[in-house]
């Protein structure tokens, strides 16, 4: 490949079915080459995805920054502390050093979520907005992330809040919708529920609501009877990628 990638951060995000990966340009928070997707490998241990990010990256010629991946579990210093939907073997497990050793490169971990609500706030919806933004992801389950005048406040989790006896994901996540087929009307009526929840809590200036469903926000925020703005994500599939690539960049900082 060119040598567009050259010196440029590199953004992995680890997904259940696909691992993809590109060099981003943190200038114009996009991707300075096409992305590449290898499938998850089965099972997804540490180790075996160690090795598609290898092959991920020697798709690269040139690239030759520093890496940030994002994991769908809580990341403290490197090390994932828990596993909801990927293969157990990752609890506990030295990420950052693992990666490292394996790729040769300087790789940095982070929740997917937080990596998200990173790019959204330099790059999306909520760039320029100060004070407290919550990023939210809503798929499978509910990501969280916290960001404070641009400065993120890592591994929240709110979507394990627990709402009338349930971890509010079980109730409010799309999949949720889609297993008990709701309507957009009643699947608004629990998002109302959670994000009245996160309010009381939290008082924060922005909601921003991410995953696949949000590109078709139109059929459910409006329908959402909140005080505060609540707004769609920007990035979309992007998101992951780009807020890696900036974390393990001001990580390296």
């Amino acid at each position: 490949m060119s040598a567009k990638g050259s010196g440029l951060p590199f953004g992995i995000d680890f997904g259940g079915s696909g691992i993809k990966g590109a060099p981003v340009d943190l200038e114009t928070g996009e991707f300075a080459e096409a992305r590449v997707r290898i499938d998850t490998p089965n099972p997804s241990t540490p180790t075996a995805v160690a090795e598609v990010f290898a092959d991920l990256l020697a798709c690269f010629d040139d690239s030759d920054g520093c890496v940030g991946v994002t994991v769908p579990g809580v990341v403290r210093h490197g090390v994932v502390h828990t596993a909801a939907n990927i293969d157990k073997a990752w609890i506990g497990e030295d990420a950052d050093r693992l990666f490292t050793e394996r790729t040769g490169r300087d790789v940095h971990v982070v929740n997917d979520a937080d990596a998200a609500g990173l790019a959204e706030v330099r790059y999306g919806a909520a760039k320029g907005r100060n004070g407290l933004v919550i990023v939210t992801t809503l798929g499978t389950g509910i990501g969280s992330a916290l960001v404070y005048d641009g400065v993120l406040v890592p591994n929240s989790e709110l979507g394990h809040l627990e709402i009338d006896g349930h971890d509010a994901e079980r109730k409010a996540a799309s999949s949720a919708k889609e297993r008990e087929d709701l309507s957009y009307e009643e699947w608004s009526k629990r998002l109302t529920t959670y994000y009245r929840k996160l309010e009381q809590l939290f008082s924060p200036e922005l909601f921003v609501v991410g995953g696949g469903v949000s590109k078709k926000a139109d059929k459910f925020l409006p329908l959402i009877d909140i005080d505060t703005e609540i707004i769609p994500a920007e990035l979309l599939n992007a998101a992951g990628i780009v807020g890696a690539a900036l974390y393990a960049t001001e990580t390296n900082d």
